[in-house]
């Protein structure tokens, strides 16, 4: 075999190893799609129903004798009023048959516990509203929730369901009278936690997440913008700075709860900082951020020409001159591309969080950084633990909301990096 001869041999079997290559390469990513569209498919086929709720109309009617009987419009009595009883008491006027202790408790319990407090927030808005008669649409329970949702068969054996006949024939009862229909869920966006799943929402772990994100941004991106501005402008070139630029490197790859171990015996336990609140949680995740932040600002730094440099300081200028004026605002789209990638990274952190108490059960709405919070992903790891089947939808559909923005910030970032970027 004569040279050329071995040279095309050769060149065949690397064409062909190419391809092999090339397949392998294909295939891995189309594994990982499916492997994605699958997650995605199990998220959204469990999460979607959540933005629907059942809801009941019941007619009340709202008597002074219970709500105020002296008529004095007190605001504390109206709001200690026993509004339950009117919702017990409209429920046995709609099904006078009932009669048993039991099967009245299984009749009031087709309402949810938040109708009382709904027929409270209307008369403390309106007082006018004392002895009216009025149809009230009013969350149903979990269970009916379900059933109406198909995720409780009813063709099964009355023993294998939460739900008894008599209730299923109530229900469809209702349903017969057109009192009882699917509606948008608004209280999943707007209400906070709550232990009944038809009364949860994400509204308190999205302000908490806000108010965390926000304390995180404020301190993470001056520190982490500044400090890449010192070691690649400022800092003199010897094992010290060598020294610092290796622990920043590993301080990128140490696991999250690390940081909350930190932010445990540090800010909580040190400076006794208010456990659960959101300013503990933004510094413990600026502690996690800083890293990222500091090495996209110095990459994007470093993206700058020297000629630049060497043309400012041509022209007269000094050295913090030449980086505040020329160099900062030419690197800064790299920056802020850094800085939101790593808010996003901290959006979806729950370890480190879990660590300085913010797994508690909140049912307030947070007014600011000082006030106990949770935050989305520990809002999913709260509702994932609980044995309730409606909460199994709610646990998906937080994660569709969270992988929203998740989305929606990593796209900002794309937009920002393809829209001020410079070639040089």
């Amino acid at each position: 075999m004569d040279t050329a001869e071995k040279v095309r041999a050769g060149l065949g079997k690397r064409y062909a190893a190419e391809r092999r290559f090339r397949l392998f390469g294909m295939g891995a990513i189309v594994v990982a799609l499916c492997f994605l569209v699958f997650l995605f498919a199990s998220i959204i086929g469990n999460g979607y129903t959540a933005f629907q709720q059942t809801f009941i109309k019941i007619t009340v009617h709202l008597e002074s004798e219970v709500i105020d009987p002296r008529g004095q419009r007190d605001l504390h009595k109206l709001r200690t009023a026993d509004y339950g009883a009117l919702v017990k008491k409209s429920l046995r006027a709609q099904f006078p048959e009932v009669s048993g202790r039991r099967d009245k408790r299984k009749l009031y319990g087709m309402v949810s516990n938040g109708a009382a407090f709904d027929l409270q927030a209307m008369v403390m808005r309106d007082p006018d509203l004392i002895g009216k008669v009025l149809d009230v649409w009013v969350a149903a329970d979990d269970d009916i929730d379900m059933l109406m949702k198909g995720h409780i068969d009813r063709g099964r054996p009355e023993a294998e369901r939460r739900l008894k006949d008599l209730e299923v024939g109530w229900i469809d009862r209702l349903i017969a009278d057109q009192r009882l229909e699917m509606r948008f869920n608004s209280a999943f966006f707007t209400a906070g936690d709550s232990r009944e799943p038809e009364l949860a929402g994400i509204w308190g772990a999205a302000v908490g997440s806000f108010y965390t994100l926000l304390v995180t941004l404020l301190l993470s991106f001056p520190i982490g913008v500044g400090a890449a501005v010192y070691l690649e402008e400022f800092a003199p070139r010897n094992r010290w700075t060598d020294i610092i630029e290796v622990n920043i490197n590993n301080l990128a790859a140490v696991p999250s709860i690390v940081f909350g171990l930190l932010g445990l015996a540090v800010f909580i336990n040190f400076f006794s900082l208010p456990r659960s609140a959101p300013v503990v949680g933004g510094l413990v995740l600026t502690l996690m951020t800083l890293p990222t932040i500091i090495i996209a600002s110095r990459a994007a730094l470093k993206s700058v020409p020297p000629s630049i440099r060497d043309a400012a300081l041509g022209m007269g200028a000094s050295k913090m001159q030449m980086v505040a004026h020329h160099v900062l605002p030419l690197a800064l789209p790299g920056m802020l591309t850094g800085t939101i990638i790593g808010m996003a990274q901290a959006l979806g952190e729950s370890a480190p969080l879990l660590m300085i108490g913010m797994v508690a059960f909140i049912v307030d709405i947070p007014g600011g950084p000082f006030d106990p919070a949770t935050v989305l992903p520990v809002q999913v790891y709260l509702w994932a633990d609980s044995p309730e089947r409606a909460f199994v939808e709610r646990t998906s559909a937080a994660i569709m909301v969270l992988l929203g923005f998740l989305a929606l910030m990593n796209t900002l970032a794309v937009f920002l990096r393809k829209k001020f970027e410079r070639r040089w």
